[in-house]
């Protein structure tokens, strides 16, 4: 029995060194709990969640990409919308209407998976969120207008506000603020939901940073994790009713999005570049610490929390080697070599 169980852990650790996880993650509590190889082809960004339905949202982008829908708990295929290849999506689980950030914007049923119509939008369609204040959908472009309102409802445009600069990751307080990273100005954008203004800008340049990306909000204890990649990968935190800023703390390179999960008190980040995700735990409103840096697998960026089973979910392909005087990516991301078909893979990540 003593060789049949080292025949047995051997082959387990084989099989991760083959996925690309790391074979001891860092000592604390999460570790990757399910692994899906799930193929499919097209390049990936955001990853949503809808926990009601209990269905998970992962837009391919290319020629042939498609909206690809997976069981939340299980991470098997749930079904497909062909030709609907975006970077983002959201879903609003009352009116059961999605979004994809297509150009222009595709709406579509999330219980049939149907489309409903396609609404014209300006600038370049990237980033988006639900906002269940007033059930509306924040479309967020690079290039003027900088956000484009939906309503979730009927899928009529609301209106357009300028942010002051490139967005990135926004987060709702779901009592009527929105806070929005705007990557190219090291501050944080403060929205009022209801009449679509920027009442604040909160400066973050002090801390020298540059290339913002996630943002994560404690909606309770009013503060905020904005996440940045440049000089050197960061969370700055700050108080969000003022905008000063708390404190600071190293994260890994290649942040993308980012979550906090209100009943862990954890802000969770997804590194691609080193292939690691990093819970940093909230103690006290004034009081952060890394809790714990789990190895997962290269290029996974995005997550999404399940705020019903506390799991997190993200994804990643795999690519071939770079060719020799490769440029490096965009945001900083290190040259990669062309994906390797089939190789998409979705990891579920939890205690």
């Amino acid at each position: 029995m003593r060789c049949s169980r080292m025949a047995v852990l051997a082959a387990g650790i084989a099989m991760l060194t083959s996925l690309g996880l790391a074979q001891s993650p860092a000592a604390g509590p999460y570790k990757v709990l399910k692994v899906a190889r799930v193929g499919g082809e097209g390049g990936f960004d955001y990853i949503t969640a809808d926990v009601e339905g209990r269905r998970l949202y992962v837009p391919r982008s290319g020629a042939m990409g498609q909206l690809t829908v997976f069981n939340l708990d299980t991470l098997e295929p749930a079904g497909a919308i062909a030709g609907v290849t975006s970077g983002g999506t959201a879903v609003d689980p009352k009116s059961h209407h999605g979004f994809s950030t297509t150009r222009p914007m595709t709406m579509w049923d999330s219980e049939s998976l149907q489309v409903i119509k396609k609404i014209e939008v300006g600038g370049r369609p990237d980033g988006i969120m639900l906002d269940p204040y007033n059930q509306r959908v924040w479309v967020l472009s690079h290039m003027p207008p900088y956000a484009t309102v939906i309503d979730a409802k009927d899928g009529t445009v609301v209106g357009t506000l300028d942010l002051g600069g490139q967005p990135e990751q926004a987060a709702t307080d779901g009592k009527g603020t929105i806070y929005v990273n705007i990557s190219d100005m090291a501050n944080v954008a403060v929205v009022d939901a209801k009449t679509m203004t920027v009442t604040a800008h909160y400066d973050l340049s002090s801390k020298g940073v540059t290339n913002g990306s996630g943002l994560a909000l404690d909606a309770k204890n009013h503060v905020l994790f904005a996440y940045y990649r440049q000089p050197s990968p960061m969370v700055v935190i700050v108080n969000a009713e003022n905008g000063s800023i708390i404190t600071t703390l190293p994260t890994g390179m290649g942040v993308d999005t980012v979550a906090f999960n209100p009943a862990t008190m954890e802000a969770i980040s997804a590194n691609g570049t080193e292939g690691t995700m990093t819970f940093i735990k909230e103690s006290s409103p004034t009081s952060f610490a890394i809790e714990q840096t789990l190895p997962t697998k290269t290029g996974a960026r995005t997550i999404v929390l399940d705020t019903k089973t506390g799991h997190v979910v993200t994804m990643t392909l795999e690519y071939e080697p770079a060719p020799a005087g490769a440029p490096p990516g965009a945001g900083g991301r290190p040259a990669r070599g062309p994906a390797v078909p089939g190789s998409f893979t979705l990891l579920m990540v939890g205690k």
